[in-house]
């Protein structure tokens, strides 16, 4: 009998993820795409990542108690990391979300033992997109939600352990993966944990690498650009919100893409590529072929496919 190993927690599989070559999706162009499979992860996301990494940096400093509830606002994937390790952990876990987030999150929450309380959008928001407006309504909720049961807030948008998820381990994997044969580095801006992390890594070891801040093309807040519309269909990020913990000095410069290029993208890659995945990835992914077709030719890419296209069979990205 061959030796396999035996985990003693589904937690302690997450990361490690396998990296693709989309040489599908990129046929006729000149460079590369390599994309890391985040989506592959117990929860279907990159999130799982820092779920992990905010409870175990919080239990070593003595901040998380046993049996003292957790609390966390999130877009759903976040959440579903959070439910995934204070479950086999042995935390209460309490999800704080928008109604605009798509109901399969909420759901899959729930089934992981996560109590969900679902946060009505700013008037005017449309359900599918989540402004920053949205956002705010829920950070209330969560720090109340906190305060009233004596809880740890994990706090995504500010703890240091969102980066350290991937300054520690996906930027690492990624070096390693490529044998450091990488020229450029983009994410989409959701809380600015993986853009920080994974670019400090990089540039740890190749100074020279540039790194790209997708946002979507209506709510361009980050590189300063006039803001159209708030409301935009690329879920998990583009909050038009300040982000505690995104270093713009790693900024090499900012690409812009609007829904029906994410959408496109999402849908290419599973028709393509046999990869399902969501408005996120989509975005990713297609800020790549845009630099591969403009100031990054023959360039390789490396980027995430952050969650699963599963999360997202409620809204119209593959209708």
């Amino acid at each position: 009998m061959e030796n396999r190993s035996i985990f003693s927690g589904v937690h302690q599989v997450i990361g490690n993820t396998p990296m693709v070559h989309l040489s599908r999706i990129t046929e006729g162009l000149d460079g590369n795409i390599f994309a890391k499979l985040e989506y592959l992860n117990p929860g279907f996301s990159k999130k799982d990542r820092i779920g992990l990494q905010i409870i175990e940096e919080a239990e070593k400093a003595g901040l998380l108690k046993p049996n003292q509830t957790v609390v966390e606002l999130t877009s759903g994937n976040t959440g579903t990391g959070l439910a995934i390790v204070c479950g086999v952990k042995g935390y209460k876990f309490v999800a704080v979300m928008s109604k605009g987030n798509s109901l399969e999150r909420a759901r899959m929450m729930e089934a992981l033992g996560a109590e969900v309380v679902l946060v009505d959008q700013a008037p005017g928001s449309p359900v599918g997109q989540v402004s920053g407006e949205d956002l705010a309504k829920v950070e209330e909720v969560a720090k109340q939600i906190t305060k009233e049961r004596n809880a740890f807030r994990a706090d995504q948008f500010n703890h240091i352990g969102n980066i350290h998820a991937h300054e520690y381990h996906t930027g690492e994997e990624m070096w390693r993966q490529t044998n450091g044969e990488i020229d450029v580095f983009l994410d989409f801006a959701g809380s600015g944990g993986t853009f920080t992390g994974c670019a400090k890594t990089l540039k740890k070891y190749k100074p020279d690498i540039r790194c790209y801040l997708v946002e979507p093309d209506s709510a361009p807040f980050y590189s300063g650009k006039p803001v159209m519309n708030p409301n935009h269909k690329i879920q998990g990020g583009g909050y038009l919100m300040n982000l505690p913990l995104l270093d713009k000095h790693l900024v090499t410069n900012y690409i812009h893409i609007t829904d029906e290029e994410a959408t496109q993208v999402a849908r290419d890659l599973a028709k393509k590529e046999g990869i399902f995945a969501g408005f996120s990835s989509g975005a990713n992914v297609a800020a790549a072929l845009k630099l591969l077709k403009q100031e990054e030719k023959g360039a390789n890419i490396v980027l995430t496919i952050n969650d699963s296209g599963l999360k997202y069979l409620s809204t119209d990205l593959y209708k």
